[in-house]
């Protein structure tokens, strides 16, 4: 008796995950559709007015079509994911004006962020831009500071060097003049001595 039950089990299990995967490999068949834009169109139960009317449906409204036709009907799925047919001249795979709208609505509201954040992105880029200048203001003043003491340096140095050479010059001169000087008067101090020394003798 259990092995019965087991094996039922197992069937159902089975029917039930075939008729699953079936129903997804039909589902993932179905092409994108939108209803034409006519006020409202009725839905029926079958391709035809003589079956049973299942609703009415909006103009513009997102569907799947199954891809059945029948006597002027399509078959589609609508967002409630019920399988009902209306005629196929409301049918179409392009999208209606409600749709394009909010579309366009929305690439114009993502626009506009992105407007907004590339505002905020400049704005940064600006303030960026006006500190490197203020920056280069002031390293430019700097560099003219500092170039004008390396002139004034420059010159100090000159006049430094210049000085120098001049001492040496008169130190030079001096060390000349006292050896001439030198070189003269001392042969005729020791001439005079010998002289002297000479009429003492």
């Amino acid at each position: 008796m259990n092995n019965v039950i087991n094996v039922i089990a197992l069937f159902a299990i089975t029917l039930s995950s075939s008729l699953f995967l079936s129903a997804q490999a039909a589902e993932n068949n179905y092409k994108q559709g939108y209803i034409s834009d006519e006020l409202f169109i009725y839905m029926h139960a079958g391709p035809g007015t003589n079956y049973r009317i299942l609703g009415t449906i909006i103009a513009g409204s997102d569907v799947k079509i199954t891809g059945s036709e029948d006597n002027g009907y399509s078959e589609i799925i609508d967002d409630k994911n019920r399988a009902t047919w209306v005629e196929t001249k409301y049918v179409t795979t392009q999208a209606g004006l409600r749709f394009v709208v909010a579309e366009l609505n929305g690439k114009i509201a993502n626009s506009s962020d992105f407007t907004s954040q590339l505002d905020g992105e400049v704005n940064e880029l600006k303030s960026k831009v006006n500190l490197l200048t203020s920056d280069k203001r002031k390293l430019s003043s700097e560099l003219k500071k500092l170039t004008v003491t390396l002139e004034k340096t420059r010159t100090k140095i000159k006049d430094q060097d210049t000085n120098i050479k001049r001492q040496w010059f008169y130190n030079g001169a001096l060390v000349l003049g006292i050896g001439l000087i030198l070189g003269l008067i001392l042969p005729k101090i020791f001439t005079r001595r010998r002289g002297a020394m000479e009429n003492w003798s």
